[in-house]
């Protein structure tokens, strides 16, 4: 009888110890796939570059049609103030105009989801502006609104709003009718249930538009700045153009995908925040 202890809590310390085993075995399984994420991307760039090189140096290409990645870092170590000072510019412009998209889509979206009429009358017209080539509507926003930073922003808002009006629209649209007959069963109002139902479960597809909507605000930038600009990569890829300095060019479009990825990875970072917050569902795979 008084072995029964003993096995008791050798029984118990194995059991723990199998636990433990198993939590390591999953930290270091979720930690492989967080490294596979990072490294097989980083190796695929390399070795992209490694390509790039050998065949830039082997097929003996003029640095004016393609020059080397070494080339391509040598040039924007010697103009790196001026990739800089552009690249906040443009960063700043971008940011701003992905913002004031935001809340614009993100009204929309909701007036769409919620207002039959409201659909009725603006889908439709917001479909027909969609579907028109955005380059050629710039012209017409330097016209009204001049050469500034407005007519720029403007843009920028134009084509980046609609996605996140749709994905807006979709995510409120979409929540399970039961949660909301339930809320409504214990006597919430509509504005309970639009903050504590309609939301947490939109949030995933506001973020997937606004995710699309960071791509958009760059294009839209980009554009503007080709046309009405005299600062910002646009401007600078331009200049470089004209002076047939692909270097430039190239070492521009690579700070572009910088802040790009930088804007990304904030709106993705404000995303699992917000969840969190809220208490919305996340799936953490």
């Amino acid at each position: 009888m008084r072995a029964l202890p003993e096995l008791a809590f050798t029984a118990s310390a194995h059991a723990s110890a199998l636990e433990s085993k198993a939590s390591v075995a999953r930290a270091l399984t979720t930690l492989r796939g967080h490294a596979i994420l990072i490294v097989l991307p980083i190796v695929t760039a390399a070795a992209a570059l490694i390509f790039w090189e050998v065949m830039a140096r082997g097929l003996n290409i003029s640095p004016v049609i393609l020059p080397a990645p070494s080339q391509v870092y040598q040039k924007i170590m010697s103009v790196l103030p001026l990739l800089v000072s552009n690249s906040i510019q443009t960063g700043k412009e971008a940011l701003l105009g992905l913002v004031l998209a935001a809340g614009v889509g993100i009204a929309i979206g909701s007036g769409l989801a919620y207002s039959k009429y409201f659909r009725a009358a603006v889908y439709p017209n917001l479909v027909f502006f969609q579907l028109i080539p955005k380059v050629a509507l710039a012209p017409l926003f330097i016209i009204w609104l001049g050469i500034g930073i407005e007519s720029r922003l403007t843009f920028t808002i134009f084509i980046t709003f609609f996605p996140i009006a749709i994905s807006t629209a979709v995510g409120l649209a979409s929540v399970d009718p039961i949660y909301v007959r339930f809320s409504r069963g214990l006597t919430a109002t509509d504005w309970q249930i639009f903050k504590h139902i309609r939301v947490p479960f939109a949030l995933p597809a506001i973020f997937g538009g606004l995710k699309i909507g960071v791509t958009m605000a760059f294009i839209g930038v980009i554009v503007g700045e080709f046309i009405t600009s005299q600062s910002g990569l646009g401007y600078l890829i331009l200049f470089a153009m004209a002076r047939t300095e692909t270097a430039v060019v190239l070492g521009s479009i690579a700070f572009l995908c910088i802040i790009g990825i930088a804007v990304y990875a904030a709106v993705a970072l404000l995303e699992v925040v917000t969840r969190r917050i809220w208490g919305a569902p996340y799936d953490e795979g």
